[in-house]
């Protein structure tokens, strides 16, 4: 639907109301980056245009309020490589009516005004936006640090270098910082850094280390690109059914079972680490794995099993790994202690390697089965510790769950012979076995930094820097010729 002309409400209007309707209408599309969009991608008219040509003033500025108005209702981005976890419905807001409605509306603003809001949390959303904008244009010099232990910032540290600057960073964001209190880390900026490591997701515990360093570090205009991805990601985003499902936020490192709209089961997850993330998935769960032997992946075997061999194999041995050799096709296990390791080359590696099941397995007592390209699974874990610190990107993909027996309850729901005595006695056994489950689940892996509750933002870092990356392509230039508007 090509828009051109005078929209037919301010069309019947009087022509001081018709002034005031197309101010309004050009004062909103170039607030629209309050929206999260770029003003400068929709050719909006100059006002000195209409007092010249108002019949092109006017055509003009109702196909950039048509651009603007599709891009609020369907999204500015459709898709992206590697982001399956963002599915629009755009048959489910269908524009044909929206912009039926913008061109007879004596209030056209007001039309944009309705589809800016349309999506879940926009208001909120829209709210951190505007304060991330502000705190954009604040400079600050950056921490100097290093990424040794010992150049770890300890509470009651005095530093005539890096306390003052961390009290002007930490003064543009907290009213309780003053800059003038001095070189030592006193208990109120060690209180202020616990509050900016909690609303990162690290844990506050006040030292300042590589990771706390690295965020205090990061510019403020960083946040801006991240709101700007949740709004749009957002937009005529596919409203999950009924069914029960389960679905993992990889930056806030959660998962939850859904059903019906109502959180069956809420957990910490570890995911993975920045330099091996955890891919956006749209997959089923299948199938349950107990007592799980680990076939370990070529990249953890040269990376991290290759240089803890050459420390002791033997240890190796003991926790149940086993190494294998391939002789004719076949494979033939290795006396790990008989291999010289600081002579191995992780470039052509030789050998394969498994763990055993056991109490030790990296993989711990249950793998949840979710058939993928990417071998990517759910599974236990015996290092249980991890799940209590805030920031958990430790796994190298595979997601490790906090509460591993109270998902497979819910995944064998109603599968007979597969009561909790039966289940402990598979795991007690120590025996690799393995089952279907009845009712297959959907299972979505996805990305989202900005979660809304209780009308609050919680933020979490772009640790992947898929935010970023978002925000780059709704920057790059976009075809309208879809619905008529050119």
């Amino acid at each position: 639907m090509a828009l051109a002309g005078l929209p037919f409400g301010l069309a019947q209007a009087q022509p001081d109301a018709r002034s005031a309707g197309l101010a309004r209408l050009a004062a909103r599309l170039r607030a629209l980056d309050t929206d999260g969009l770029n003003p400068a991608d929709y050719a909006i008219p100059p006002d000195d245009m209409a007092g010249t040509d108002l019949a092109g003033y006017v055509e003009q500025i109702g196909r950039s309020a048509a651009r603007a108005l599709v891009d609020l209702l369907h999204g500015r981005v459709r898709s992206l490589p590697g982001r399956v976890d963002i599915l629009r419905d755009t048959a489910a807001l269908p524009l044909e009516p929206w912009l039926a409605e913008l061109a007879g509306s004596a209030d056209p603003a007001g039309v944009l005004d309705r589809a800016a809001l349309l999506p879940p949390d926009a208001a909120a959303l829209k709210a951190g936006l505007a304060e991330a904008r502000m705190r954009a244009a604040l400079t600050f010099a950056p921490i100097p640090g290093g990424a040794a232990l010992s150049d770890t910032i300890e509470p009651g540290a005095w530093d005539s270098v890096k306390i003052p600057l961390l009290r002007a960073r930490m003064a543009l964001t907290d009213p309780g910082v003053r800059r003038d209190a001095g070189n030592g880390y006193d208990p109120t900026l060690v209180e202020a850094v616990k509050r900016f490591q909690a609303a990162e997701g690290l844990e506050a515990d006040g030292r300042i280390g590589r990771i706390t360093l690295a965020a205090l570090n990061r510019p403020l205009s960083a946040q801006v690109a991240q709101f700007r991805a949740a709004l749009d990601m957002r937009r005529a985003a596919a409203v999950p059914g009924p069914e029960r499902r389960v679905e993992v936020n990889i930056a806030h490192q959660r998962l939850a079972v859904i059903e019906a709209g109502r959180a069956l089961l809420e957990m910490n997850v570890i995911v993975g680490k920045p330099a091996r993330p955890t891919p956006m998935l749209r997959v089923r769960l299948t199938a349950i794995q107990f007592n799980p032997r680990w076939g370990v992946p070529l990249r953890n075997m040269k990376e991290d099993l290759l240089p803890r061999f050459r420390r002791d194999a033997r240890a190796m041995m003991e926790k149940g790994f086993r190494v294998y050799s391939v002789v004719n096709g076949q494979p033939v296990e290795v006396d790990a202690t008989t291999i010289d390791w600081n002579r191995i080359n992780p470039d052509r590696f030789p050998y394969f390697i498994r763990q055993d099941a056991g109490d030790g397995n990296a993989l711990g007592r249950i793998k949840f089965v979710i058939p993928n390209s990417d071998d990517i699974f759910m599974h236990d874990t015996p290092d249980r510790h991890l799940f209590r610190r805030p920031d958990r990107a430790f796994s190298s993909g595979c997601i490790r769950l906090e509460k591993p027996m109270e998902l497979l309850e819910i995944a064998m729901m109603g599968m007979p012979g597969f009561d909790r005595p039966r289940i402990d006695k598979l795991l007690a056994d120590r025996v690799t076995a393995g089952t279907a489950v009845r009712q297959v689940m959907p299972v979505r892996l996805h990305y989202t930094t900005a979660v809304v509750e209780g009308g609050k933002v919680a933020l979490r870092p772009d640790i992947y820097g898929l935010d970023e990356a978002y925000a780059r392509a709704m920057d790059a230039p976009a075809r309208m010729a879809s619905v008529g508007v050119r």
